[in-house]
Order: structure tokens, then sequence, then C-alpha cells
């Protein structure tokens, strides 16, 4: 699966007009780094997720499927995509939600509220160098469990007819899962 691995350790030079030249480009820190945490992010998926790579080669981007097997949104199949910047892992990645959903801490944009997602965090369970891609997706995969937070919602909304009516609330999560209300 892991091609890049196979990229770092390659050394080659292809002719041009009789002359030989390196083809080897200076591997960014954020895809050496990258090589290893897709490796073991892979390794250690909780049973509800799976990841899909567009291109084998591009490290950097790909999307996580979670497909909750318990709680309000059992049933659902939910599409984030994550993408990993250059400054990577002194900056979290970048995660948008990709599927329509009715979540107090996930907006109609796809914005996603989650400590670990931001720079700074007032709770201090903000990024950190020492954090990686595993982390994001047992923290994307908890959302719908354990860190699901209604005390302070991103979809205020959703959150007051939690606070308000569960019932309604679970009947609104169960139409966009059976309507499929489409994708961003």
């Amino acid at each position: 699966m892991i091609t890049l691995n196979r990229k770092l350790k390659k050394e080659h030079t292809e002719p041009t007009n009789g002359i030989k030249v390196d083809t080897n480009k200076r591997i960014s820190v954020r895809d050496k780094l990258l090589v290893k945490e897709v490796q073991e992010m892979e390794e250690n998926l909780p049973g509800t997720c799976s990841v899909q790579f567009e291109d084998p080669n591009v490290l950097s981007e790909f999307t996580l499927i979670v497909a909750p097997d318990e709680g309000i949104w059992q049933g659902g199949k939910f599409k984030f995509s994550v993408f990993v910047t250059e400054d990577y892992n002194m900056a979290p990645p970048k995660v948008k939600c990709l599927t329509r959903l009715w979540h107090p801490n996930i907006n109609v944009d796809g914005d996603i509220c989650l400590s670990l997602l931001r720079q700074t965090s007032i709770d201090e369970h903000g990024w950190a160098p020492t954090r990686r891609l595993k982390d994001v997706v047992w923290g994307l995969n908890s959302l719908f469990t354990d860190l699901l937070n209604f005390e302070d919602p991103l979809n205020i909304e959703a959150a007051e007819m939690y606070s308000k009516n569960k019932i309604e609330f679970q009947a609104k999560v169960q139409d966009y899962i059976s309507g499929a209300k489409g994708k961003r």
C-alpha cells in the first residue's frame, strides 16, 4: 500500500539527452512522517472506520469513513476529508465532514468542533507535535460516542433540539441517515 516508502528508498537517474540527471526530489519532513504514521494508522483503525486514498502515492490526502455500530448515529456512514499540510506535525491536519448529518459538533458546512483539530485549545487537549494521525481518526470516531458534546456545540440548533426533545433529535438524525440527504 505505502508506495511512498519505496519512493524514499529509491535512488535512480534517468537519461535526458544523454546526460544523467538525478530525478529524486527532496522529501519533506511531513512526507517522511506520513510513511510511518499512515501505516500505524491503518494497523490501529477502529472497527467502525476505514480510509481511502485516491492516489496511493499521496499520503497527505485521504478520506476517512466512520460507520458507527452503536448509539444515535448507528447505521450511518460519514465521510471526512483529511488533508495533512506541509507544516505537519507542528499543525493539525485540516478535516472536513463531507456527509450531511445532524450533529451538535459538526455544522452544515462540514466544520468540526474537536479540540484535537485546533492549533490551540482552552481545554489543553488541542494539537501537539506528539499527536499522530491515528489520534485524529480515533477522535473523529469518538464524536459519535464518548466525545459527543452538547454543552459546547458548533451546531447550536442540534444541541438545543437534543436538550428539548431527544426523540425529535433522534428522528432528525435518522432522517439524515436514511434519506442520505446528499454529499457536500
